[in-house]
């Protein structure tokens, strides 16, 4: 099976970047070769242009209260374990405390930083990090990968109680979920809301299925068209019946 998520709003749009960005970058960092330790500083620029929303920090800290106080009123559901839910809150507290610890606004201390602004500045240009443009960048790659690696988790490290707190948040949004099968004929696919609102959507499907899924959602209705997987040619409809697990998840707000 291979999944598809599709954010429905901002806000969890935001998140799942994050997340994707800062997966990245500690894939890039357990290597050794200078040129992953390049692909990490590339990604870590970019969860410092994504992190420096300046209501990012708020918007982490109020939702996390909000999903305090949600599962705070489960204690005295005897369906719910109390160790579990305990262990949850917990996390929340602890995440809410390292956020309101980090100093200023995030990423500052990376900003303050005028060697890596440099690289960071060159970095937008087709080919600007060579040794030739920056020859100190060309010498930092040339240490031992236990140097690199330590600048970087350093560098890193300020933005660690944002990728936990977001964590926390997009895994009970995860768990929230409720799924249905359908079958989407010939490709295509609606279904009407009533009511119902979500913050994300899951496909799930077949790999072996050669379609990829684009969404289209509203308060009214879910839009899902199945596109070939041919990379070559225009964008055609995959004009045949696919089935499909379709999640709905939302958190209490």
């Amino acid at each position: 099976m291979i999944d598809y998520e599709f954010p429905l709003n901002e806000k969890v749009r935001t998140l799942l970047r994050l997340e994707d960005l800062f997966a990245r970058t500690g894939h890039f960092i357990g290597y050794e070769n200078g040129k992953d330790h390049h692909a990490a500083l590339l990604t870590l620029f970019e969860i410092l242009e994504v992190a420096s929303r300046a209501d990012l920090k708020s918007e982490l800290l109020q939702e996390l209260e909000r999903q305090k106080r949600a599962l705070s009123a489960l204690q005295n559901n005897p369906a719910i374990s109390p160790d579990a839910l305990d262990a949850i809150l917990a996390e929340i507290d602890a995440a809410s405390t390292d956020i309101l610890a980090i100093p200023g606004k995030t990423g500052q201390l990376l900003r303050e930083n005028e060697w890596l602004m440099g690289i960071k500045q060159r970095a937008i240009m087709p080919g600007g990090t060579c040794e030739f443009d920056l020859p100190s960048y060309h010498y930092w790659q040339a240490q031992d990968a236990a140097s690199r690696r330590e600048f970087l988790q350093a560098w890193l490290a300020p933005f660690l109680p944002l990728r936990t707190g977001l964590a926390i948040i997009l895994r009970l949004l995860r768990e929230s979920g409720k799924t249905h099968h359908f079958t989407a004929h010939r490709g295509t696919f609606q279904q009407m809301q009533g009511g119902r609102t979500a913050q994300m959507l899951r496909v799930s499907m077949s790999s072996e299925l050669a379609c990829i899924p684009e969404v289209g959602a509203n308060k009214y209705a879910i839009n899902i068209r199945f596109i070939a997987a041919d990379y070559s040619a225009k964008t055609t409809l995959f004009e045949y019946d696919v089935p499909f697990d379709l999640t709905f998840c939302s958190l209490p707000s």
